[in-house]
C-alpha cells in the first residue's frame, strides 16, 4: 500500500477546516487538529489521521459525538475538579482539563481533573507533554469501549485504558511514557487492516482461550462482536505476568470512573439498551504536579536527565547499538518528519477526498495528478450550512 506525505501546512489546514465543517467552532477544531497531528509528528500513525474520518467524522454524522463542547464543571476546589464534557469533543475536553490541573499545581502543588461524558481525545502522551513543557510532571489515563480480557478471562471487560505519564528532564526530550496496558490496540489493529499486515502472535485471545492469528481484519470484526478480546501486558495467562498488565489496566478504570461516577466496562460499548449506537461516555483523569513546589524544575529536569542518561549508557545486549528512553523514539521521528509532512496511505487518502467532496473544500492533494505546491494561505469551506 503506497504511502503519500503531505507538506504539514496543506494537512494542518485541511483537517481543521473539515473539522469546522461538521460543526466544530474553529478554535476548537484547531485544538483537535493539534492533538490528531501531534500523534503522526511522532510516528503514533495509529492515532493521527488513520482515525480523523472513522472516529471523529463518522461518529459527529452520527450524532453520537457532539462538534460543540460544552465544558461543564460539577464541583471545583483549588486542587481538584470534576468535569462532565457532555460527549463533546475529547481533545478539547482534555486540553482544557490538563490546563486546569496545571493552573491548580502552579497555585497549589498538585492538581488533579476527573472527567466523564467525554470521548476519544488521541494520545495521552498529548497532555502529558503539556505538562511537562510548563514545568509539571504530568499523568493521564482514558478508559475505553470494552474490547480487553482480564487474566484468565475471554470476555472483553474494558479497554485499552493507557496510563501516560510526562517527565520533564534536561535532554532535548522530556520522559514521556505513554502506552495502552494492552499489549496492542484497536487503533493499531485497524492501522494493520490498512496497510495489510496480521495479527502479532498472542495479542488477541478468542473465546476458546487460544491465540488469534492470521488477517487483521477478520480478527477486528472478531473483537467487535464480542468473538475474541485483546491481551493486556505480559500475554495469556500469569506466566509472563500478564496479572500485572490487568493490574494496571483495572487501575485506570476505576480512576477514569469513580471519581467522577462515569460509565464503565460494557457500559462504553457505544449501544444503547435497544443497540443502536450511542455515545460512548468516556472518562479520563489528569493530575499536574509543580516542580516548583517541591526543590525546583532546574533540578529536577537535571536529576530526570543524568537518571535516564545512566540508563541509556548502560551496558547494551549483544546485537544491538542503542538502549532508548520513553519519548526518545518519538522526538527523533517528529525531527525527521518536522520539515516534511505527514505519510498518508492509500485507505485514509480516500476517506480524505471523500470528506474534501462532501464539504466542497478547495484543496488539492499531493497524490492527485493535479497538484501543484500549497501556499500558506488558508484555504476555506465553501459550503458548511446544515452540516
Amino acid at each position: 500500500m503506497s504511502k503519500v506525505i503531505c507538506p504539514w501546512c496543506l494537512i494542518s489546514d485541511f483537517v481543521t477546516d473539515a473539522f469546522a465543517g461538521y460543526g466544530v467552532p474553529e478554535k476548537d477544531a484547531e485544538i483537535c487538529t493539534d492533538v490528531l497531528l501531534e500523534s503522526d509528528k511522532r510516528g503514533i500513525e495509529s492515532h493521527g489521521c488513520n482515525r480523523f474520518k472513522p472516529i471523529y467524522i463518522d461518529r459527529i454524522i452520527a450524532g453520537i459525538q457532539n462538534p460543540v463542547t460544552e465544558f461543564e464543571i460539577l464541583k471545583e476546589t483549588p486542587t481538584t475538579a470534576v468535569v462532565d464534557g457532555h460527549n463533546g469533543m475529547g481533545q478539547v475536553i482534555g486540553v482544557k482539563s490538563m490546563q486546569m490541573a496545571i493552573d491548580k499545581a502552579k497555585q497549589y502543588g498538585m492538581g488533579m481533573v476527573a472527567v466523564r461524558n467525554s470521548c476519544h481525545y488521541g494520545i495521552a502522551g498529548y497532555y502529558a507533554t503539556m505538562a511537562t513543557q510548563q514545568g509539571c510532571i504530568g499523568m493521564t489515563g482514558t478508559n475505553a469501549r470494552p474490547s480487553v480480557a482480564p487474566t484468565f478471562g475471554v470476555d472483553g471487560m474494558f479497554g485499552t485504558n493507557p496510563f501516560t505519564i510526562g517527565i520533564p528532564t534536561d535532554e532535548k526530550f522530556d520522559f514521556i511514557f505513554d502506552c495502552a496496558t494492552s499489549i496492542t490496540q484497536n487503533g493499531k489493529i485497524e492501522y494493520y487492516e490498512r496497510i495489510g499486515e496480521d495479527v502479532h502472535p498472542g495479542t488477541i485471545i478468542g473465546r476458546d482461550g487460544n491465540p488469534i492469528e492470521g488477517d487483521s481484519g477478520a480478527a477486528l470484526k472478531m473483537i467487535r462482536h464480542g468473538q475474541a478480546a485483546l491481551t493486556t501486558l505480559g500475554g495469556i495467562g500469569e506466566a509472563l505476568g500478564g496479572y500485572k498488565g490487568y493490574g494496571f489496566a483495572m487501575a485506570v478504570e476505576l480512576l477514569s470512573a469513580v471519581l467522577q461516577d462515569g460509565s464503565y466496562g460494557k457500559a462504553l460499548n457505544g449501544k444503547d439498551e435497544n443497540g443502536k449506537i450511542s455515545p460512548y461516555h468516556l472518562g479520563h483523569f489528569f493530575i499536574a504536579i509543580d516542580a516548583d513546589h517541591f526543590l525546583g524544575e532546574d533540578i529536577l529536569r537535571k536529576k530526570a536527565g543524568e537518571i535516564l542518561r545512566s540508563v541509556r549508557n548502560s551496558q547494551k545486549a549483544p546485537g544491538c547499538e542503542r538502549i532508548y528512553t520513553a519519548g526518545e523514539k518519538e522526538y527523533e521521528i517528529w525531527k525527521e518528519r518536522e520539515n516534511s509532512g505527514v505519510p498518508i496511505n492509500d485507505a485514509v487518502q480516500k476517506e480524505i477526498i471523500a470528506v474534501r467532496d462532501e464539504l466542497g473544500l478547495d484543496y488539492i492533494f499531493p497524490w492527485e495528478d493535479n497538484y501543484k505546491p500549497y501556499s500558506d494561505s488558508r484555504k476555506t469551506v465553501s459550503h458548511i450550512e446544515n452540516k
